[in-house]
């Protein structure tokens, strides 16, 4: 039997670790407040162990179908999403671009008319075969509109924390300016965490729901449409935000404004009636697209 080498020494190191600190944290909930720590959970903690993360690849949807009853609304999508990268989601009107950003997170599953046929694929595993709060833990949403808890700025970014189990008031409030100056919002917040959410203007409540996403540390950052009800001050700073966190998040981005995808996009997908028609590099799609659909989309033959 072959020795293992230093590095998959240290890889099992680690991955024990973080084991150890997810029970630990479901210990802790126990005490504190009687019940157990969503991710830190002993079940969810076991699913961890078995998962294998491939280096390039986050998501992969293969013949991917869904239905509202008798009807289709997605037919056969197949798609990578690469790790670290921005990928942009685009195609007019009802196409299904939010539909299918609704199954990396498997909130369609809300839906009870709602039935998906194929695989989407995370790290290797069926999204089918997860606990959904584990996925929904690693794989964040943004909204179309701003939607702050009604409570303070503070108490919006530390929530999700805090359900977890967190109670370390000194890591807490290391969370919360962290986690807003990834958002590119402590500075004009910082004077105020004690005021409520709802206070803050439409970019930056937006920023708000960044940060508190961001702070419960996820793989992948969904958006859908995120900058479409703010003016384009707000517009460039959320595009600027979203270039600075894919240094560390994997991001898929629904939008209807095709000069946003140029520009904070590495990779597009355009969608028409349900199909994905093509996915390519951005720069690849926009200048010299393979597909007459999406040229047609592109020059504005229609929309």
């Amino acid at each position: 039997m072959n020795e293992e080498s230093e590095e998959e020494k240290r890889e099992r190191a680690k991955a024990q670790k973080r084991l150890e600190a997810m029970r630990e944290a479901d210990r802790r909930a126990d005490l504190d407040i009687g019940r157990p720590a969503v991710i830190g959970a002993p079940a969810i903690a076991q699913e961890e162990e078995k998962y294998e993360t491939p280096k390039d690849v986050v998501f992969e949807s293969r013949s991917l179908c869904l239905s509202y009853g008798d009807k289709e609304a997605l037919h056969s999508i197949n798609i990578k999403v690469y790790r670290k990268k921005v990928t942009a989601f685009i195609g007019p009107s009802g196409c299904g671009k939010s539909t299918f950003l609704r199954c990396f997170d498997r909130m369609n599953d809300l839906i009870d008319t709602c039935h998906i046929t194929g695989q989407l694929l995370y790290d290797g595993i069926d999204v089918k075969q997860m606990n959904p709060i584990l996925l929904r833990t690693r794989v964040g949403m943004v909204f179309q509109q701003p939607n702050p808890f009604p409570m303070s700025i503070r108490d919006n970014i530390t929530y999700g924390p805090r359900c977890q189990g967190i109670r370390d008031k000194k890591y807490l409030a290391k969370l919360t300016e962290d986690s807003l100056r990834e958002a590119a919002l402590y500075d004009e917040v910082k004077d105020r965490l004690k005021d409520s959410g709802m206070a803050l203007s439409g970019g930056q409540q937006q920023r708000l729901c960044i940060a508190r996403c961001v702070a419960m540390r996820p793989d992948v950052i969904l958006m859908d449409e995120p900058t479409s009800a703010l003016d384009p001050i707000a517009t460039k700073k959320i595009e600027d935000l979203i270039t600075k966190l894919k240094e560390k998040y994997t991001i898929i981005i629904v939008t209807h404004n095709m000069q946003q995808a140029t520009r904070v996009s590495d990779y597009t997908a355009f969608f028409m009636l349900g199909r994905l028609v093509e996915f390519a590099p951005t720069d690849e799609f926009f200048s010299h697209p393979k597909e007459k659909e999406s040229e047609d989309y592109i020059t504005g033959r229609f929309s």
